[in-house]
């Protein structure tokens, strides 16, 4: 991300980030994304084990934290036309 903007910070490490989307399209809809740059899906490798489990760590964590386990939730990850931003990033979403 090149330009600033406030961050409604959820869940942080020294890798990943969790906050929530600055312009939504769900009722909740929190972005998480690894600090390191990598452009999509498809840069990561087998060196990334780690941080990939980190990632879906933190979106436990924010599972837990807004109570979305009983309401339902998904992890979504955009790529090619779908993918507005070249940095890997996840969308937890939930319509409740």
């Amino acid at each position: 991300m090149t330009a600033w903007m406030p961050l409604e910070k959820l869940y942080e490490t020294q890798r990943v980030i969790a906050f929530y989307h600055p312009r939504p399209s769900y009722p909740v809809h929190i972005l998480i994304i690894p600090k390191h740059p990598l452009r999509s899906l498809m840069e990561l490798s087998t060196k990334d084990i780690e941080l990939m489990a980190e990632i879906i760590g933190a979106a436990q964590e924010v599972v837990r934290r807004l109570r979305l386990e009983e309401k339902g939730y998904r992890l979504i990850i955009n790529g090619g036309d779908y993918q507005e931003v070249e940095q890997l990033h996840f969308h937890l979403v939930s319509n409740k």
